[in-house]
């Protein structure tokens, strides 16, 4: 009985001891993870406090961008090309949407969703990434956006925004000179980045394409602001916290003089074509025309596939300025150019005369280069040969003066070189030489070649801006023009306006007499007898011009062409030249019309109504149809 009771009483002391090291490491745990716990919380709250502050600001603060307002673009009186107007926009983020064409249809019961809006709506989302917010319906009414406010609740992920919106409202007028803004893709991306402007770009959803609006971005597009805003937690907006304002694009005043557009636009009718219009004086350009064009407005919410097939696959090529890329024969405008060379490099004297018999051939070859006139226009010099645009002349000028001379002359004057208009897309046309065409078919150049280059044909391009730049350069007496579409900026903050100086040129030394033997031969094609008698007929004014014809199709030995036997795609171009008041120039123009045939029929009429609409301000009457009057041939 002792021995179990002693046996008890040891089991209680060893009990007593367990329990006892159990208290010593249950305090130690507790002590240890009360100081590990004191540790965090003087990590979290001493070391890591401006961190966690900030994560808890962010929270409760958003950053939120400000989208300045885009400057706008008036033509040289003041008339509104470009602008902005704001409106509601009602806007998805497909991220935030399980199914969209769902939620587009249950859309559809509260406010009208179009099928335009639709065939948009899905090109911008292929083009964006899915959690950007892209717009479904764009402009809505007061009543629209108080409908869908009622039924918000029903479309987690769909939002209305108060945007800007840019406005055109002048339509397709000089839309190739504007240009259009459009939704930032990919490749916008990459250029803003590459600039190192990501920043200036934050909640800007636009960017300028073409023309001013794409070349001169950086003037238009302004300074991003930003706005701290608190929100709750369902990420809505309760108040504004501070505002770092943006600032505005500045306003730019083109060269452009609206009117006169319209009137040069007017005056093509249905044809195809372009025109350029030049101050001679400073390379302003006044009117700019491609026709056809399209509208900008389109492009402005993204344009839906429908239209954008209907411009994009249209055989009249809308969205194809001729005016810069457009690249054609100059055919016999080229001719006062070559008259003036061979003056200059005595190639040729003012008295020296051909009898022609209607045709040019080279010595010892059979082959005939044809006159337009069969039978020849008897004596005929220099000043004769410009006038009635005699063929025969200028072959045999040509074949004396060989193609590098030629090459060498008319260089300085901006052939088969781009005329560093600032819009991108020009091109630069062909002017051809021996060494070009070794260079680019490994072939040397032939006799024949010369002559099919003293009537501006052959291997010969120039763009329609080209010629403009170089009729003026011949108006003014040789001084270089460098056409410009800029011609001043209005700073958004203090609205002062900056008139930015003309680009100088470079003088080629002409001779006087000379160019005025050429001038008065271009004033004398626009007399009776002259292949422009119609566009200077009873004109207060003198024009000097020259008519041309650029061939789309090559003829056959002896072959006769008739324009209407011909498909009206392979009829010939009608070229024109000409610059008023011949004594004292003002203003220069080249126009091309499309498949038009005759320089003197289509095209010397629509100079005729540019010139007098800018010397005179006397609009065009009612007219009969372009080429139903047609004068002598060129």
């Amino acid at each position: 009985m002792s021995a179990a009771l002693g046996h008890a009483l040891r089991d209680q002391r060893r009990e007593m001891r367990v329990f006892q090291s159990r208290i010593v490491l249950s305090g130690l745990f507790i002590l240890i993870a009360f100081g590990l716990l004191v540790a965090r919380f003087t990590w979290l709250q001493v070391v890591q406090r401006e961190y966690y502050h900030t994560l808890a600001e962010q929270n409760r603060i958003s950053v939120v961008p400000v989208v300045p307002n885009r400057g706008i673009i008036t033509d040289r009186n003041g008339e509104i090309l470009a602008a902005n107007f704001s409106a509601y926009t009602l806007e998805i983020t497909p991220s935030k949407v399980s199914n969209v064409e769902r939620a587009i249809d249950d859309l559809s019961e509260v406010i009208e969703v179009s099928p335009r809006d639709r065939r948009r709506f899905k090109k911008l989302q292929e083009e964006s990434k899915n959690f950007e917010s892209l717009p479904i319906r764009t402009r809505l009414t007061e009543e629209e956006v108080a409908r869908f406010a009622v039924s918000r609740f029903r479309f987690p992920g769909f939002e209305i925004k108060a945007r800007l919106f840019r406005s055109y409202p002048q339509g397709e007028v000089a839309s190739h000179a504007i240009g259009y803004i459009g939704r930032i893709n990919d490749a916008d991306v990459k250029r803003i980045d590459s600039q190192g402007n990501t920043t200036n770009y934050k909640g800007t959803d636009h960017i300028g394409k073409l023309g001013i609006e794409g070349a001169y971005e950086r003037e238009l597009h302004g300074l991003t602001g930003s706005e701290q805003v608190e929100i709750d937690a369902g990420g809505r907006a309760i108040r504004s916290l501070s505002r770092n304002e943006p600032h505005s694009g500045n306003n730019l005043v083109v060269t452009l003089d609206l009117q006169l557009q319209k009137v040069a636009e007017a005056a093509f009718q249905d044809y195809r074509g372009a025109l350029v219009a030049i101050d001679p004086t400073n390379g302003d350009v006044l009117a700019l025309v491609s026709k056809p064009g399209f509208d900008p407005n389109l492009f402005v919410d993204g344009i839906d596939p429908v239209n954008w097939d209907a411009l994009n696959n249209s055989p009249d090529k809308p969205l194809n300025n001729r005016a810069l890329r457009g690249q054609y024969p100059p055919g016999s405008t080229i001719k006062p150019f070559l008259g003036l060379a061979a003056l200059e490099t005595k190639k040729r004297t003012p008295e020296f005369s051909i009898s022609d018999p209607g045709f040019f051939a080279l010595p010892g070859v059979t082959h005939r280069y044809r006159d337009h006139k069969p039978d020849g226009h008897g004596s005929v010099n220099l000043h004769k040969a410009i006038v009635v645009s005699c063929d025969t002349y200028f072959y045999g000028l040509a074949n004396d003066m060989g193609v590098d001379a030629i090459h060498r002359f008319l260089t300085p004057f901006g052939f088969g070189a781009r005329t560093g208009i600032d819009i991108e897309g020009e091109l630069g046309g062909l002017q051809p030489s021996s060494d070009w065409k070794w260079q680019r078919y490994k072939q040397k150049w032939y006799a024949g070649d010369t002559v099919s280059v003293g009537i501006g044909q052959g291997y010969w391009l120039v763009t329609p801006l080209q010629l403009a730049a170089a009729t003026a350069t011949l108006a003014n007496g040789g001084t270089v023009v460098h056409p410009r579409l800029l011609k001043a900026v209005q700073d958004s903050k203090t609205l002062e306006t900056r008139e930015l100086a003309a680009p100088t040129g470079e003088t080629i030394p002409l001779k006087p007499e000379y160019l005025q033997l050429i001038r008065n031969a271009m004033v004398d094609v626009t007399k009776p007898g002259g292949t422009a008698a119609r566009a200077g007929a009873n004109a207060p004014y003198t024009i000097a011009a020259k008519t041309g014809t650029a061939q789309v199709i090559g003829m056959k030995q002896g072959e006769k062409y008739d324009e209407k036997r011909v498909k009206e795609a392979h009829r010939d171009h009608a070229v024109f030249i000409a610059y008023a008041p011949a004594d004292n120039p003002k203003i220069a123009i080249a126009l091309l019309v499309e498949n038009g045939g005759h320089g003197g029929s289509t095209a010397a009429p629509i100079a005729r109504e540019v010139f007098d609409f800018h010397l005179l301000k006397k609009k065009p009457a009612v007219k009969q149809k372009l080429g139903d009057d047609e004068t002598a041939s060129d």
